[in-house]
């Protein structure tokens, strides 16, 4: 069986006492889980000393996971994983004093997939790796912070009207996403100001393609404006977007975050609590601006074409 391993690091500004006494308890798991946050009706159960837990769910699937061995730096816990497919899993946190206030955590998994999805392996360490990231942040969030500092709100169906717009296209790998976005983000801004009377309304991104196996994106930032525009910059272009029925996901926090919103868009279609019209991509609309909104209020919609 295809043999897989992730491994992620992160400094929290917190006692290692503390740290270990959060990520050994699964009584604290629910509040910075990057699977249990994708669905807030799933069924998690305790034990009463906090050293198990089992969950079931239509987008989590089932499972459950026990604290085995702990020691002053390093806990040892068994998962199994019952459904979508079975398999067996070990998972280990080291936690590594470096000073007083701070200690450096270390989440690692060493697992298998079934024969039949060997072709798999590349694409699973890379998704798994991007969820435990997500995860080491909200429990860095939550340790130092006391709540993380990002929500979901599952806005359901509706009907998107479409518009014009103005965008730049572009590619990069998924590693630089953030930065090659943002610098995008930056000169449609500047255009956007050049021509703030014609704006009809906020700025957004459209998925064309993510290749996690190549780590690829393809990507479109547009802003809508009332008609299409002449003499545009180097680079920029004209588009509509079509009317369509769309699913939305709210994501109300920092923009490293919204991975938390696409993971759970991603895990309904899997559980065909959607129906995903694979003719358009998804949009991302950005609802406030991040230049006046606290990272931890930044409204970010994620929106997937449906049938």
């Amino acid at each position: 069986m295809p043999k897989t391993r992730i491994a992620r690091s992160i400094t929290i500004n917190a006692g290692a006492n503390k740290v270990k006494n959060i990520v050994s308890d699964f009584k604290h798991w629910r509040a910075w889980s990057p699977w249990l946050v994708l669905e807030p009706e799933a069924t998690v159960t305790v034990s009463d000393n906090g050293k198990k837990q089992r969950w079931e769910g239509k987008r989590v699937g089932t499972g459950e996971m026990t604290v085995l061995e702990e020691k002053a730096s390093a806990i040892h816990y068994d998962l199994t994983f019952l459904k979508p497919w079975k398999s067996k899993a070990t998972v280990d946190f080291f936690i590594e004093p470096e000073s007083n206030k701070t200690t450096k955590v270390t989440w690692i998994m060493d697992g298998s997939l079934p024969f039949f999805m060997f072709w798999m392996k590349n694409l699973m360490e890379r998704m798994l790796g991007m969820d435990y990231d997500r995860g080491l942040q909200m429990l860095k969030d939550y340790i130092e912070k006391d709540e993380v500092e990002a929500k979901l709100e599952f806005l359901g169906e509706s009907d998107y009207a479409g518009c014009k717009y103005v965008g730049l296209k572009n590619s990069c790998t998924i590693d630089a996403l953030g930065k090659t976005m943002s610098d995008d983000v930056d000169k449609l801004n500047v255009y956007a100001k050049e021509i703030s009377d014609k704006l009809s309304m906020e700025f957004f991104s459209v998925y064309h393609k993510f290749d996690f196996g190549k780590n690829r994106v393809e990507y479109t930032v547009g802003i809508g404006v009332k008609e299409p525009q002449d003499d545009l910059p180097n680079g920029f272009f004209n588009g509509n977007l079509p009317a369509t029925k769309v699913y939305t996901v709210r994501h109300i926090g920092r923009y490293e975050l919204l991975g938390n919103a696409w993971s759970a868009l991603m895990s309904m279609d899997r559980a065909k609590e959607i129906r995903k019209n694979k003719k358009l991509h998804p949009i991302e609309f950005y609802r406030n601006n991040p230049a006046d909104t606290a990272p931890k209020d930044l409204i970010t919609d994620i929106s997937m074409p449906v049938k």
